[in-house]
């Protein structure tokens, strides 16, 4: 039988979620007892996957079993939300639980964290956890000031996951499970490449392991999307590499349950942006910034396979994972622990939930804030459309949407992609407006509304220390076509938003 909790009186909680709320409480078990009942913790991430392109999100054409199959037994989070749609600067937000803006250079892609900033992974390796990083890494740190020592590792293993045959970055993921320290809690970032472009697992399909491949005659096509059969075979051969990834979060599953692991194992899913598809990755609406997440801990979550719709965040992983190992969040963290949704799906860690829009292969500065139901989105650059990245936009599905562009047969949500210029406000309802088609900034029904997250966004802002630079970076790839440009590569770096006020230096989460 379970104890009951200090914390909770009259409520009964499971043993491993108790030690882990008692330290991060401030009650100190004994501290042996603890270390005998901290959790291993596994972080899938995959590349490029927008939220519902699941099953258990409501795909009807996904096959996702094994996810699926988690989700039943554990928590799916219907409200979670990256920081940025984008692959970096999303992981970063991830690994140090702070905004893209607050961790230096690294709002932009392909740009290092700021030296300053622990890691979550360095903090429970100094905690005893024995860590490992198996796939796609994508994240680096300044290097040290002159004088000063490099800062401690984050990982005692670094695995590109990559194999002949294998190129999606899961190829050693229960390899590392089965040679890691026994005598460890072990912490597996398990990151996949897939969906990335360009496509590899079409060639690598295997259909003994992944069943028969998607058909393009059956997937699901968006709104903001040309329904024709070029369209159709990228989206196919999309999903392709989305039933890969899920086959390999199934092996390591298979994995833990021989090592009879798995109850004390928590399991966290997600991906770093959306769908690498016109009017997804990059964006800030849903379709690139809300991610699936899913949570799996058959002794750390009560009430299992039931949903929860409270907001998080993709700063609120950091802190949620360090309190499970019952280790101490950085004073750097700007997010917040959801432990306690994995107790109670009706609890609230969090009231707004805000994200950002730097460069990613093209100039760009956009804000929003999610609060009670509402996306409200500030546009600093309305001159410029937001098309997607370079690798989008050289797209079979984008170019099908400028061909029909320019033969004058787009609907309204097509034509979005190349919208310039664009409204600087934007506001949606979106349990009503699910794909954010709808823009109610200038609706005077819902001018309260509009006035309220503008003023909770410039607070944020303040807090924060962000800023809009007067020379971000620009273009470095054409908007057309997705070519490089040669003239870019000379003096396109700009100014980073936040570098003004120094906002590496400042860990004031804003409005929660």
């Amino acid at each position: 039988m379970s104890p009951r909790c200090p914390l909770l009186p009259g409520r009964r909680i499971l043993p491993s979620l108790l030690a882990s709320l008692l330290i991060v409480s401030g009650v100190q078990p004994n501290l042996a007892a603890a270390a005998a009942t901290r959790p291993h913790i596994l972080l899938f991430i995959a590349d490029d996957v927008s939220w519902n392109d699941l099953g258990c999100t409501g795909n009807p054409t996904a096959r996702t079993p094994q996810i699926d199959r988690l989700a039943a037994r554990g928590r799916r989070f219907d409200a979670a939300y990256l920081t940025a749609s984008s692959c970096s600067p999303s992981r970063s937000s991830i690994v140090t639980g702070r905004y893209p803006h607050n961790n230096g250079r690294a709002s932009e892609l392909h740009q290092p964290i700021a030296a300053r900033l622990p890691w979550f992974p360095r903090l429970l390796r100094e905690a005893g956890y024995y860590t490992a990083l198996s796939g796609k890494h994508h994240m680096t740190s300044e290097p040290p000031a002159a004088g000063e020592p490099p800062p401690p590792k984050a990982f005692d293993l670094v695995d590109t996951g990559r194999a002949p045959g294998n190129s999606g970055g899961h190829a050693n993921w229960v390899k590392v499970l089965q040679e890691r320290p026994r005598e460890k809690p072990f912490f597996g970032w398990f990151a996949s490449y897939d969906a990335h472009r360009d496509w590899d697992g079409d060639a690598e399909w295997r259909p003994e392991s992944f069943g028969p491949p998607h058909q393009p005659e059956a997937v699901s096509v968006p709104p903001f999307l040309r329904d024709d059969p070029v369209t159709r075979r990228d989206l196919a051969s999309y999903q392709n590499e989305v039933t890969r990834f899920d086959h390999f979060i199934g092996q390591v599953v298979a994995e833990l349950e021989r090592q009879e692991a798995l109850a004390n194992t928590l399991i966290l899913i997600l991906a770093d942006n959306g769908r690498p598809f016109p009017r997804a990755k990059t964006r800030l609406h849903d379709s690139g910034m809300k991610t699936y997440l899913i949570a799996h801990w058959p002794e750390g979550i009560a009430q299992p396979g039931q949903p929860t719709s409270s907001l998080v965040s993709a700063i609120d992983i950091a802190p949620t994972v360090l309190a499970a190992a019952g280790v101490a969040a950085a004073p750097t963290m700007q997010g917040v622990s959801f432990l306690p949704v994995l107790r109670d799906p009706g609890a609230e860690v969090r009231r707004h939930a805000f994200s950002e829009h730097n460069w990613h292969d093209y100039e760009a500065h956009g804000r929003a804030v999610r609060s009670e139901g509402f996306l409200y989105i500030r546009n600093h650059r309305p001159a410029l459309a937001w098309q997607g990245p370079a690798d989008s936009v050289r797209s079979p599905s984008h170019q099908a949407l400028r061909a029909a562009r320019d033969a004058r047969q787009l609907t309204a949500a097509q034509a979005d992609v190349f919208l310039a210029p664009r409204p600087e406000e934007e506001l949606y309802e979106t349990a009503r407006d699910p794909n954010q088609l709808k823009n109610l900034a200038a609706d005077p029904a819902h001018a309260a509304v509009r006035a309220r997250l503008a003023r909770l966004l410039a607070d944020w802002t303040r807090a924060t220390a962000d800023t809009v630079p007067a020379r971000l970076s620009r273009d470095s790839f054409d908007r057309e076509t997705g070519a490089a440009l040669k003239a870019a590569k000379k003096d396109f770096r700009g100014t980073p938003p936040g570098w003004e006020r120094q906002a590496w230096t400042v860990d004031a989460p804003g409005p929660r």
